[in-house]
């Protein structure tokens, strides 16, 4: 899969195109939904598919502060979109120039003098241009003056639950692992680097990887999780504490995983963590005793559930 950012970098030959637009965060399963289907109408008519993506998040320049909690970083988020099948992938720097263009004027300058797209497919709620002036219908009546046809897919839904980001962050942010993973059709994980941290837990007997995790990352709710260190190809069961560590009066949060039988030098490691079930809430513990205890209990909860 090619990967460009800006416009300017996708090649000057590119040919006729089939097109999804979106943020695309979390990659889900609306959102694979519209990727495959580009990617199978690209076949169809031996076309190639491309996935327009945004960085940063558009609420942020809308509404400074307002950034959401990020399911995916943009490198995971590109891997997700090439296993779905894309042939590009192409991340568009969202600048306050590009959040005052018209309808008209994005259509034309993206989707058509640089992507060519024959086909451009959405979501029912896709809204583009300026202050989401443009919906579906402006979008069909672009096409119809620019030369591409429009797919509009309707979101998909479970027991009445519609399937998106909006809904996946609150079920990671109640600690509903399982129903986080329903919509996303993964589990979710978290990326970061192991860093040092207070090296408390290599003195209680479980030393665990500090993983730090960039700003805006999608942290489930305070607690202890069974999961997965993901390191390359290797997939290791882990306990996954989430936290301040108030046993220590800690003041920040971390995300740090004690990997079962394993003992290894983790540090300067990228890692993935994923979150399979939660175990219990964060809790404060009048003692040391009584805190291991605690750990090997979770411990042994955590090879339960993971079959470890």
């Amino acid at each position: 899969m090619e990967r460009w950012r800006g416009l300017e970098a996708v090649p000057s030959g590119w040919g006729r195109s089939v097109v999804t637009i979106g943020v695309f965060d979390g990659v889900h399963r609306g959102h694979r939904q519209l990727i495959e289907r580009a990617v199978a109408r690209g076949r169809e008519r031996g076309l190639r598919s491309v996935v327009v993506t945004f960085d940063p998040h558009p609420a942020e320049l809308v509404r400074p502060g307002s950034h959401p909690a990020a399911l995916t970083t943009l490198e995971r988020r590109a891997d997700l979109v090439e296993e779905a099948g894309a042939d590009a992938f192409c991340v568009i720097p969202f600048t306050a120039e590009l959040a005052h263009m018209k309808p008209a004027e994005f259509a034309h300058e993206v989707l058509v003098d640089t992507l060519h797209a024959a086909v451009v497919i959405v979501g029912t709620n896709f809204t583009f241009g300026y202050k989401a002036a443009g919906d579906i219908t402006t979008l069909r009546e672009l096409g119809v003056k620019f030369g591409f046809q429009v797919e509009a897919l309707d979101l998909i839904t479970d027991d009445g639950v519609t399937f998106s980001s909006t809904y996946i962050r609150s079920c990671i942010d109640a600690g509903d692992m399982e129903a986080a993973a329903a919509a996303l059709g993964r589990l979710h994980r978290v990326d970061g680097v192991v860093v040092h941290g207070d090296k408390r837990g290599r003195d209680l007997g479980f030393p665990t990887a500090n993983v730090a995790c960039a700003a805006h990352t999608a942290l489930p709710a305070d607690g202890v999780y069974a999961g997965w260190f993901r390191l390359g190809e290797r997939r290791l069961p882990a306990a996954i504490s989430v936290g301040s560590n108030p046993t220590f009066s800690g003041k920040v949060r971390t995300v740090e995983a004690y990997v079962l039988d394993v003992d290894e030098d983790f540090y300067g490691h990228e890692v993935g963590i994923e979150f399979a079930h939660r175990l219990r809430g964060q809790e404060r513990f009048d003692g040391i005793d009584p805190l291991i205890e605690q750990m090997n209990a979770d411990v042994e909860r955590t090879r339960e559930l993971l079959g470890a």
